[in-house]
């Protein structure tokens, strides 16, 4: 296997956990390289049911060197709750490297990210109000504290009182919040300081030298092309670079190392948060591939929007990410549906949009052109082979490749780890 990187290529949510972890079981390092506690790998094995928000999906494979990369914000609370329940269910997490560069979500994050969307009103972004957004502001305004300060006792107390001189004013005189104490918060992290110093370490060059050495890395990526903070569906994006150009700045490598781009795309589409939508679904068929695909999210049980497949942003994705393949999961949920429809193109005022705008007063002028397909009953969740899917579960596969422009390598029927068809 050589260098992968696997993204999502809709709004999020589209399994890459699963994905990862079947391709970390050949893996010697897998790196998570954006986004925060605000994603949510949901990963079936064995029976059991791991749900992971900032642990590289890795982690279940001992000999996996898994690695959090300059370009995550780390909530040191989360992960070494994250560490604690792996180690309750046997896994150890020697196996775990953050890089000494990733940021911290603090406290006065978690806070300004509440107060900010409820000021918002009915304009609110949909955030998680976990303090991602906040910690990648700071960290835009070099103001931020990293892990190599966190466990610098003496840096990172500095750094607190001066930044909750400037951030309790925007709490209190702003929002209309309750300041924070900083020696508290200052005690409260140094003893997650203690606990992770261990794990803190430079990862640029560990992972440089790995793949000189030849050693087979799996890059991950977190939420969707459609949140990238440039190139995603703005302002109601993530702070961060979901699309494969953002593995090397949140990693620390150049885009002449990575060989392989997996982009991960469900049967239909789903986005949590705001903004248009134009293949929505708000009916009983979008309810039944809600209730069918278990589309709620893993990190904040959220119900995701349905829709149906929408190819525009697909090809959006093939092109932004330079997929080299694309993994097809859930089609599962499609059964029983009756007739399927594609978006092949949007109806923007009376014209055939045939790439995806890059304006939300765009977008939400477009109306979808629709394919309708024949659908299918049978249940292919223990499908192994390609050929014996139902004709019309073959030949809705085939129409997405063939509007995508990349080839579709596998193909999901199932939340497990072998329910997979591979073509």
């Amino acid at each position: 296997m050589p260098t992968k990187v696997v993204i999502g290529a809709q709004w999020g949510d589209e399994g890459k956990g699963k994905t990862i972890d079947i391709l970390a079981g050949k893996a010697d390092v897998v790196v998570r390289t954006s986004g925060g506690n605000n994603a949510g790998h949901t990963i079936e094995a064995d029976g059991v049911t791991y749900k992971l928000h900032v642990m590289p999906s890795g982690i279940l494979n001992p000999k996996t060197l898994n690695i959090i990369g300059n370009g995550v914000v780390v909530d040191p609370k989360v992960l070494l709750e994250e560490i604690d329940g792996m180690e309750e269910k046997g896994f150890s997490t020697r196996n775990l490297m953050v890089d000494a560069r990733a940021h911290v979500i603090m406290p006065y994050h978690i806070v300004l990210d509440g107060l900010s969307e409820a000021a918002r009103g009915k304009g609110d972004i949909g955030t998680t109000k976990r303090g991602i957004g906040p910690c990648y502001m700071d960290k835009a305004e070099r103001s931020g504290i990293r892990m190599c300060d966190l466990i610098d006792t003496e840096k990172f107390a500095r750094r607190v009182r001066e930044n909750l001189a400037i951030k309790n004013k925007m709490i209190e005189l702003v929002y209309g919040g309750t300041p924070l104490d900083p020696e508290a918060v200052i005690a409260e992290y140094a003893a997650y300081a203690d606990r992770l110093r261990p794990y803190v370490k430079d990862t640029v060059p560990v992972l440089y030298e790995s793949i000189k050495a030849g050693k087979e890395v799996l890059f991950e990526g977190a939420q969707g092309i459609l949140l990238d903070i440039d190139l995603g569906t703005y302002p109601y994006v993530t702070s961060s670079h979901p699309i494969s150009g953002g593995v090397c700045v949140g990693s620390g490598i150049g885009p002449k190392m990575i060989d392989e781009c997996i982009g991960i795309l469900k049967g239909y589409t789903t986005r949590v948060g705001n903004g248009p939508f134009p293949t929505e679904l708000e009916d009983e068929t979008g309810e039944m591939i809600r209730r069918k695909g278990h589309e709620f999210g893993a990190t904040t049980g959220r119900p995701r929007r349905t829709g149906w497949f929408d190819a525009v942003i697909a090809k959006y994705a093939v092109r932004t990410s330079s997929l080299t393949s694309i993994v097809l999961n859930k089609i599962d949920p499609l059964g029983g549906v009756g007739k399927i429809k594609i978006c092949v193109a949007y109806d923007m005022d009376g014209t055939v949009i045939n790439d995806f705008p890059p304006t939300l007063e765009a977008l939400a002028k477009c109306k979808p052109i629709y394919e309708e397909m024949e659908g299918w009953d049978e249940d292919i969740s223990n499908i192994k082979e390609f050929d014996r899917l139902p004709a019309a579960a073959q030949n809705y596969v085939k129409r997405i490749e063939e509007l995508c422009g990349c080839k579709i390598t596998t193909i999901g029927v199932g939340p497990g780890r072998d329910q997979n068809i591979e073509r």
